[in-house]
């Protein structure tokens, strides 16, 4: 018997790939907070702290296509809306307790992301010992470029990695500062869930995150992948 939905469901999140016409279908977003040194520091804190994940909801994507200006709204409820660029690791081969070894074949491919959080929302939430999905899992929140399959993305863990706000530089650094490797991120991740084809992790942002205004053009890269750029609407 087919299913007859209560409403039309929404449509699958998904982003374009790099070489074809297939499509990435997003099932999850794992986000690590503070894993790169300077970043952590920035933040006031320093040393290797455990590993640790936030969640953003799929359809908070929003899609840099090929050669094109992505547009995401400057969200309500802040007056201090800040950038974090990141690699993003799509996930193609799903698992549970995967070893930092074993990590490589889980991965189908590499993206530039953008981690837009409202920062005087989670800091509110920090103070008051909350949750603070309300600074990071908001509408618009995780714009992403599109997705180069992992043979084609050169030697991602040394690539550099930075983002420009109206031409001017903001973030620089390189993935290999990154305090857990993409590697021992999929095992941490997959030990406390199962990750599933589909999920696209987001490993973190080096220093040098500020704040946006509207109009402002935020363009970002990782070498060996496609650059993504956004415009704050």
């Amino acid at each position: 018997m087919s299913e007859h939905f209560a409403f039309t469901p929404p449509a699958t999140v998904s982003v374009p790939v790099v070489g074809s016409t297939e499509r990435f279908p997003v099932h999850r977003i794992y986000c690590v907070g503070r894993n790169y040194e300077e970043h952590a520091k920035e933040m006031g804190f320093t040393g290797r702290e455990p590993p640790f994940f936030f969640l953003k909801p799929a359809d908070t994507i929003v899609v840099s296509e090929p050669g094109q200006t992505a547009s995401t709204p400057y969200p309500s409820l802040t007056n201090n809306l800040h950038h974090e660029i990141e690699l993003v690791v799509a996930i193609g081969t799903g698992g549970k307790n995967i070893k930092a070894a074993d990590a490589a074949r889980h991965i189908y491919g590499y993206a530039v992301g953008l981690d837009m959080t409202r920062r005087d929302l989670q800091n509110d939430m920090k103070k008051q010992g909350r949750p603070w999905c309300i600074g990071k899992a908001f509408d618009h929140s995780a714009p992403i470029g599109p997705i180069t399959p992992a043979a084609q993305a050169g030697d991602i863990h040394h690539a550099a990695i930075w983002v420009q706000v109206n031409g001017l530089d903001r973030q620089r650094s390189n993935v290999a500062k990154l305090i857990w490797s993409v590697a021992e991120t999929i095992e941490h991740l997959s030990n406390a869930w199962e990750l599933q084809a589909g999920d696209l992790i987001y490993t973190g942002t080096p220093e040098g995150v500020a704040a946006v205004v509207q109009g402002d053009t935020l363009t970002g890269g990782v070498d060996g992948l496609t650059p993504i750029r956004v415009t704050v609407a």
